[in-house]
């Protein structure tokens, strides 16, 4: 079908209207003689329209004279028609040429540089090299080769790993994957010491000496591995021997290694065995309003509130200032949210187990990430005045690494 309009569009094809009384006749004989006869209909003012090749048409009126129909053509397609239109406007058709030929060379033109995936390298050294390479805004698209900018790029900047130009539309864009280098290593004395209280469960030492043992309790701030390495096979002395020399001092060292621990979090959620209170309804209501000033227009509900019990949210729109002029108009809408009142008895135990929820979940939040829960209870608090009210403590033991680096001078 597509191929069969292309062909029809290249060698021209015709509307015609036919009238007479043997229309149905006319368009047979037509079928049966091999004519290409398409989009056949019956147009307002009576008779059949229908489309066909220009070389049709003398055929056409051999057929529409023996059924007596008779026929004119409406209107002419195609390329011969269109060609021809253009040779009797020759100032059309060089207008035309000159905006295709435009058009197409401002699209083999750059327009835009976009550069991603820099981090510590600056964009505009990017693009100066990109530019040494023969990638620049106004260039032309064959001016230049991709992958000669890209080898520029990975040559002329160590800390890029990969390059890659890519070509869309009128827009080259530039993308970098920098190299990763490993961090430098800090070589200041330093301790690692508890960032928070709790119980020693295990001790991995990566360089110092550990100060603590599985067992110990540690406070926060307590040295967990020591930075300082004493000479080897030099006792600790004894402190009546502090005035002692020591042969050789002790070696000064970044200590680093894992100190995980036993650490207690707690928390704490309440509920009612009763509640009573206000929710929304789910039924909602709008005022809109227009504020010059001190005045106000309603434009749409009145001012009563729609609902004997209902939370209201005001939203203020102003109009943008333009060189520094303001207008003072605002569109002021209230939205009101209907609130109905509810009772929910989920007597002490279904309290009981929310408040536990809600301490659950409050110790949770404390826990720090790479945390291992080992132990949770719950413990309800009780009262000499008993309330309605259900009082539930969570207990979480963890095991996590309380140890961090604190340099020190020596």
């Amino acid at each position: 079908m597509l191929l069969f309009k292309i062909m029809s569009f290249l060698t021209g094809y015709v509307r015609i209207i036919v009238k007479g009384d043997a229309t149905e006749k006319f368009v047979n004989m037509a079928a049966s003689r091999g004519l290409y006869l398409w989009d056949v209909g019956k147009p307002e003012g009576g008779g059949i329209s229908l489309k066909t090749r220009v070389s049709a048409v003398r055929p056409l009126r051999h057929i529409a004279r023996r059924t007596k129909c008779r026929f004119y053509i409406e209107s002419r397609h195609g390329a011969p028609f269109w060609i021809s239109r253009l040779q009797r406007r020759k100032v059309l058709a060089a207008g035309f040429i000159l905006f295709t030929g435009s058009l197409y060379f401002l699209s083999s033109l750059v327009f835009t540089l976009e550069v991603k995936g820099n981090k510590s390298l600056e964009t505009g050294q990017i693009l100066a090299i990109a530019e040494e390479a023969g990638l620049k805004k106004g260039v032309l698209k064959w001016q230049f080769e991709p992958t000669q900018v890209e080898a520029a790029l990975e040559e002329r900047l160590p800390l890029v790993s990969w390059a890659g130009v890519y070509i869309k539309g009128t827009r080259v864009t530039i993308e970098i994957a920098e190299k990763v280098l490993p961090e430098k290593k800090d070589l200041r004395p330093a301790h690692v010491v508890a960032k928070k209280a709790g119980v020693i469960s295990e001790v991995l030492v990566f360089d110092g000496l550990a100060a603590v043992k599985e067992g110990d309790t540690v406070m926060p701030g307590q040295v967990l591995i020591s930075g300082v390495i004493p000479p080897p096979g030099e006792q600790e002395k004894p402190e009546k021997d502090n005035t002692s020399k020591v042969s050789k001092p002790p070696r000064l060292v970044h200590a680093q290694g894992i100190a995980r621990a036993r650490v207690w979090y707690e928390g704490y959620g309440e509920a009612k065995p009763v509640e009573t209170g206000l929710r929304p309804g789910g039924r909602q209501a709008a005022r809109y309003s227009i504020k010059y000033h001190d005045k106000e227009i309603i434009m749409l509900d009145t001012l009563n509130t729609p609902f004997d019990q209902c939370e209201q949210e005001i939203s203020i729109k102003r109009l943008p200032s333009w060189r520094n002029i303001s207008v003072p108009v605002e569109l002021v809408t209230i939205k009101y949210v209907e609130m109905v009142g509810y009772r929910e008895d989920r007597g002490r135990e279904g309290a009981r187990r929310l408040a536990g929820e809600m301490a659950l979940q409050s110790a949770m939040n404390q826990l720090p990430p790479g945390a291992r829960l080992t132990v949770q209870r719950f413990e309800e608090a009780h009262t000499e005045n008993p309330e309605n009210l259900v009082r539930v403590k969570a207990i979480l033991e963890v095991i996590e690494d309380i140890g961090v680096e604190r340099v020190f001078s020596h």
